[in-house]
C-alpha cells in the first residue's frame, strides 16, 4: 500500500492532485492541511490507504499524527473515513487530543456528521490512546523549589503530547504565576484548557 507520497500539486479543489511523475494521484484532505501545501511546488504528504469492497482511497496528512489520529477515529464504532477526516478538520490533532483529555465532547461533534452519541464514544473510547507525537521529549531545567519542578514537569507533558514547546511554556508559566500553589497535574489540566480555547 503506499505510505507516502511526494509529487507537485497540480489541483486543490474537493481533493488534491498530487502528481509523481505524471501520474496523479486523487488524496483526500482535510481544508487545512491542503491550504498548507504550495500549489505547483514540490509536497511530500504522509498517506493511509482505505480500501473497500468498491473502492480504494488515499487519504493525505502533512503529518504523520494526523494519519495516526485518522486510524483511531475509525477504530471507534459509527466513525468511518469521511467522518474522521471531517473530525481532523474541525480539530486538528493537537487539538483533538485535547479535546478528548478535557472530555470536550461539544468540540468533537462541530464536526460535520458526528452527532452526541458519536462524540461521546469518541471522547470516551479514545481517551488515554493519543498517538505518539514526534515531538522531542523535554528535559526540565535544574529546578530549585517544589513550584519549579511542578512548572517544567506540567510543560514536559503538554510538550509530549504535541503541544509546541513555546507555547506550553508561555502558558505554564503563566498560569504557575496565578497559581503559585499549583501541583503539576493541576498545572496540566489548567493548561490542556487553555490550549484548547
Amino acid at each position: 500500500m503506499i505510505g507516502r507520497l511526494s509529487g507537485v500539486l497540480v489541483e486543490a479543489t474537493e481533493v488534491a492532485i498530487i502528481d509523481v511523475h505524471g501520474v496523479g494521484y486523487e488524496v483526500h484532505m482535510t481544508a487545512r492541511d491542503l491550504s498548507a501545501l504550495p500549489m505547483g511546488e514540490p509536497a511530500t504528504v504522509v498517506i493511509e490507504t482505505v480500501v473497500r469492497e468498491d473502492m480504494i482511497r488515499l487519504f493525505g496528512f502533512r503529518e504523520a499524527a494526523g494519519r495516526d489520529w485518522f486510524r483511531l477515529l475509525q477504530g471507534v464504532q459509527g466513525v468511518g473515513a469521511k467522518v474522521a477526516l471531517a473530525v481532523l478538520n474541525v480539530l486538528p490533532p493537537d487539538a483533538l487530543a485535547a479535546a478528548i483529555a478535557s472530555g470536550d465532547r461539544a468540540a468533537i461533534a462541530r464536526a460535520p456528521g458526528v452527532g452526541k452519541r458519536v462524540a461521546e464514544r469518541i471522547a470516551t473510547e479514545l481517551r488515554g490512546k493519543a498517538p505518539a507525537m514526534p515531538a522531542p521529549l523535554v528535559v526540565p531545567d535544574v529546578a530549585t523549589s517544589p513550584e519549579d519542578h511542578h512548572v517544567a514537569d506540567a510543560i514536559s507533558a503538554l510538550t509530549n503530547l504535541g503541544y509546541d514547546e513555546g507555547l506550553a511554556r508561555s502558558t505554564v508559566t503563566a498560569l504557575a504565576k496565578d497559581q503559585p500553589e499549583a501541583l503539576a497535574s493541576q498545572l496540566i489540566k489548567a493548561g490542556l484548557k487553555a490550549l484548547a480555547a
